[in-house]
């Protein structure tokens, strides 16, 4: 599809398709007068008729009339893109097999067939191989797919979709245009002349001799180019495991804590406290919990791993000079929803790193999703892709990082810095004036889009946005850039730019984000149909701009990498205060837990910064190795050997999958109604599927993303982004190690991509309160790790405790609750929860705190998280629990039991001007009640035990000190929680305070009237009245 077709909407169901043209100025095309040839590089010349000579009216492949008859007399007869046999063109001589085409006949000429066809592979291989330039290996025969499927042809294609931008109207033409992608070289011909002597044959036979399947009839020494073609064959990354020095002691002290965890466990049960029985007991609960909950989170560590790249090894593999570029084709998907909340400025940026990455621009591909079909998303997309013109060429001449321009511009660094290009600084002053009007374009249209005219959005042409509707509406696709029209200013082509926009209609589950991202996959697959597939959130840019070839080293190394599933980057945060006061960055998490889940099977999917491979979301299993052979006894004492079969190869997990699917012929019932979506699916390398015209893709492509397609298919269930939960991450990932799969953490030293956090204590306790929702719902439902995945004994031990951990957490609120609500408790009524130790029972207190320290010191030691960074995290922890982790188990509650179903709620990406002002800012939130009311009734707790211990003497401090430093504890864990509410003005919403001191009042005075944990006994006092009362 051109970039100036313009936007297509349609609706499947009830038959639309429309096209709205002029939303937009015009593009200058390309002219095509000036055309080569793409074989010997001579113009391509005129027709009798003074018409541009077109070869192949299949593909308009640039070929002259020279190379046509050569091709027709001596080589193949077939055009070297499309694999259509050449027919005769008016005043070319005829040839054998022409007597079967109806053409009208040019007497002139008459039958001039050369019998003799010496050179027709090696013509063929010839022409193959010239324009098989910078595309992706060949697909597979047609004969692998049914015949309903297949169709008459196949063109294989790495990332390509081709619509021609007179396809549309009443006839929707049927002439294929593809990409074309010329050798760029100065000397075309001659480089040609010199590739003619090396035949397919050749060639084959040296890549035999290369992989070592055929001797060498040369000195290895006396090869200049061996010591690369070594290089080459080594493996593109490797685990880096931890110095034993680091992970040893920390296993020793893990072991050691367990061990006195027990002891002091058991000497809690045994020693119950008689005069405070409910208190005791309350407690012994909670520490069983946090064991419980101590033992899923710690021993997923049990096995951490780092990892190296060589990124030079990936470029001698598969980028060599003078061959064809073989790196995998990429999708990459970029999910908005709302541009109030979701600025268009926000995911510009993120879309113009994307552009600008560091990577083959024909293997590039990027998919916006508009759920929220925006007309100001729209129109600040249009507006990035003609900004990218000048920004992507000025990010790749200076090779500057990130190639995010709104970030770039505002690092206070030295820009000058290893900038040698003379007229760098003259450049950077006129693209940082470009970005600023830039700028202003964006906010204006966001300003303008705050106020909805009362009859709906109206295009440039007149035309009605077809999204004024947000819940019913058809479903939009427009390319941005591609083909014509996708140049920089410097005439080299652009990575394609696609928007699109799902249909949605009433009555129908639209499944919120994940079922956007399954759009995205069926649309890609129609188009481009890339093998790997990278998903970003709208915020989340590109600031490593070789991440995607990072991810590359792991996907297409030929050792490990058929079994990897996807690659998952950590996630690095912009616009977080210096000392992260509610733990935004989660650096424990991704520093610790991830490296400790990639040296079992693999990190957990995070929803963001993660590179997939297509067919393992298809639900496909990975290939399976090859079997060990079993040992053989030997014969020295009259046993026979056994005999194996002979040809025990390994077959490939996909190839299994397929002979089944092809057998039972239920492809439909799997990937849904679209004949040519389900033969994507299929080619494993990827590809442009067989179409018999770019309508027809055009028309599959609307298809792919109705709003009914999805009905009775696996989608959501078995393949894609998995449903029913908000955290649908969690269980795509969790799905793909089920079937065995394994995944990657990669952490270069410069983080791949970088996004923007909720600094607000409020935003930051609702974005909690939605991943702890996902959780639950997850921990509830049928595919809960608890329960599931044990049939096929594929998902690793400690993996499973990885996942159980996921979806038990939010449940630690309770008892976290109540731990916390206890020292006030102890200080008001005078009680406590353990009784007198002994010196001897103290050890078990001492050496569990030392162990708990001592844990943590030799984790941040192998790990280099900072100590503070440890802190905040502990913190968090506390403030997360007793507040969002509290409420969403009740409400996943309510959900399972009632019915009642929770609305998904955007986190805000929107940035002030002033740095970290929202950070001050405070929303009020029923998630801050339960904190607050904790932090008040110890303050008072700790005021009354003071009190009390000042009125009843000295010998009342010593029972003190222990419910002090338990109170501390919790009041210490909640600091962060206190200066959020105070703001920067140290002021206190009056509705939080009043509903906190009313409940805290009111539980403090009726516990002081009830006192439930003294133990009373009916009749008269003895003490009193003696014995005879």
């Amino acid at each position: 599809m051109e970039a100036s077709a313009g936007l297509v909407a349609g609706s499947h169901n009830r038959n639309e398709l429309v096209v709205i043209h002029g939303h937009e100025e015009p593009k200058p095309l390309k002219n095509l007068s000036g055309q080569v040839c793409e074989i010997c590089g001579d113009e391509m010349g005129l027709t009798v008729e003074g018409e541009l000579f077109v070869a192949c009216n299949e593909c308009g492949f640039p070929v002259c009339r020279p190379c046509y008859e050569y091709e027709r007399r001596e080589g193949s007869q077939l055009c070297p893109q499309c694999k259509t046999r050449y027919k005769r063109l008016k005043g070319s001589p005829r040839v054998e097999g022409d007597d079967d085409e109806e053409d009208t006949d040019d007497i002139e000429h008459e039958f001039n067939i050369d019998e003799q066809k010496k050179n027709t592979g090696i013509a063929e291989a010839m022409l193959h191989g010239k324009m098989s330039y910078g595309r992706g290996p060949e697909d597979e025969d047609n004969a692998q797919y049914p015949p309903v499927i297949s169709g008459g042809r196949s063109r294989p294609v790495s990332g390509e979709f081709p619509i021609s931008s007179y396809a549309y109207g009443d006839q929707m033409g049927a002439t294929l245009h593809k990409r074309v992608h010329p050798v760029t070289d100065d000397h075309g011909s001659g480089r040609w002349d010199d590739r003619k002597e090396l035949g397919w044959k050749e060639r084959m036979d040296e890549w035999k001799v290369q992989q070592g399947n055929v001797g060498h009839e040369y000195d290895d020494l006396a090869d200049p180019d061996m010591g690369i073609i070594d290089e080459a064959r080594q493996p593109l990354s490797r685990k880096v495991p931890i110095a034993s020095s680091k992970i040893n002691p920390y296993r020793m002290v893990i072991v050691t804590r367990l061990v006195v965890l027990a002891l002091f466990l058991r000497y809690r049960i045994l020693n119950p406290v008689h005069d405070a029985i409910g208190l005791w007991l309350t407690s012994i609960v909670c520490e069983i919990w946090f064991a419980l909950s101590w033992i899923l989170d710690q021993f997923p560590k049990w096995f951490p791993i780092d990892r190296e790249t060589y990124l030079d090894r990936l470029s001698l593999r598969y980028e060599r000079e003078g061959e064809p570029n073989m790196l995998a084709p990429v999708d990459i998907f970029v999910s908005t929803v709302d541009p109030l909340k979701e600025p268009p400025l926000v995911t510009a940026n993120t879309v113009l790193s994307i552009l600008a990455v560091d990577y083959p621009v024909d293997k590039i591909s990027c998919y916006i999703s508009d759920d929220g079909a925006s007309m100001c998303t729209f129109e600040a997309l249009s507006d990035t892709a003609e900004f990218s013109r000048k920004w992507v060429p000025f990010c790749k001449k200076f090779l500057i990082e990130p190639r995010a321009p709104e970030w770039y511009f505002s690092e206070k660094v030295d820009y000058l810095k290893d900038k040698v290009q003379p007229t760098f600084v003259k450049e950077r002053r006129a693209m940082k004036r470009e970005y600023e009007e830039f700028k202003v374009r964006i906010n204006a249209m966001v300003a303008k889009a705050t106020k909805v005219p009362p009859g709906g959005w109206i295009m440039q042409d007149g035309t009605p946005w077809p999204g004024n509707n947000t819940k019913d509406h058809p479903g939009m696709i427009q390319v941005f850039l591609g083909q014509n029209g996708g140049l920089d200013v410097e005439g080299h082509e652009l990575p394609r730019l696609v928007y699109v926009s799902r249909e949605k209609r009433p009555g129908f589950q639209h499944h919120k984000k994940a079922g956007a991202m399954n759009a995205l996959i069926r649309v890609a697959g129609v188009l481009t149909n890339a093998p790997f597939m990278l998903n970003l959130d709208c915020d989340h840019y590109i600031n490593n701009s070789k991440a995607v070839r990072e991810s590359m080293c792991f996907l297409m190394d030929p050792q490990v990498g058929k079994k990897v599933c996807y690659v998952q980057f950590p996630q690095r945060f912009d616009g977080i205060d210096r000392h992260d006061r509610y733990a935004n960055r989660n650096t424990v998490f991704f520093d610790i837990n991830m490296k400790g889940l990639d040296g079992i099977q693999g990190p957990v999917y995070v929803g963001t910064g993660c590179v997939f491979r297509r067919q393992a979301l298809y639900g496909y299993d990975p290939p399976k190795g090859r079997k060990r052979p079993k040992m053989v006894s030997c014969d020295c004492f009259g046993r026979r050997r056994k005999k194996h079969p002979h040809g025990d190869a390994d077959v490939q997990g996909f190839e299994d999958d397929k002979k089944l699917l092809k057998s039972q012929m239920n492809f439909e019932k799997k990937f849904g109604q679209s004949p040519i979506f389900v033969t994507s699916t299929l080619m494993v390398e990827g590809g442009v599927p067989p179409s018999s015209s770019p309508a027809a893709l055009l028309k599959e492509a609307i298809h792919v993303i109705s709003c009914g397609y999805e009905d009775k298919t696996e989608w959501g269930l078995e393949l894609g982004w998995i449903y029913g939960s908000i955290t649908e991450d969690i269980l795509t990932g969790f799905k793909m190690h089920c079937r065995g799969w394994r995944s990657i953490y990669c952490m270069p030293k410069r983080p791949a991509f970088k996004g923007s956090a909720p600094i607000n204590l409020s935003d930051r306790l609702n974005q909690v309160l939605r991943w702890a929702l996902g959780s639950v719902e997850i921990f509830f439902s049928h595919h809960s790790p608890l329960w599931y995945g044990y049939k096929e004994g594929k998902l690793k031990w400690l993996e499973r405790f990885a996942y159980v951990n996921t979806t038990v957490y939010p449940f630690t609120a309770l008892p976290l609750l109540a731990y916390c609500t206890l020292p006030a408790i102890c200080l008001l009524t005078g009680k406590f929860i353990m009784p007198e130790i002994s010196t001897f029972a103290s050890l078990f207190f001492i050496a569990l705190f030392l162990s708990i320290f001592i844990t943590g010191i030799l984790e941040l030691r192998w790990s280099g998280v900072s100590i503070e960074e440890w802190w905040r995290n502990e913190q968090f922890w506390v403030i997360g629990g007793i507040s969002a982790h509290l409420f969403a188990v009740i409400q996943g509650l309510l959900k399972v039991l009632a019915g009642i179903d929770t609305n998904f709620t955007v986190t805000s990406k929107a940035s002030d001007d002033e740095d970290f002002s929202e950070l001050y800012a405070f929303k009020w939130t029923t998630l801050l009640i339960p904190p607050t009311t904790i932090l008040i009734i110890n303050l008072v707790g700790v005021v009354a035990g003071i009190s009390d211990a000042i009125n009843n003497g000295y010998q009342s401090w010593g029972p003190l000190f222990g419910k002090l430093f338990f109170a501390f504890w919790v009041i210490v864990h909640l600091y962060p929680f206190l200066k959020g509410l105070m703001g920067k003005q140290n002021r206190t919403p009056t509705i939080v305070v009043i509903w906190s001191i009313l409940l805290a009042s009111i539980f403090s005075l009726l516990w002081v009237r009830i006192d439930p944990f003294i133990l009373r006994t009916k009749g008269p006092d003895t003490n009193r009245c003696g014995i005879n009362c």
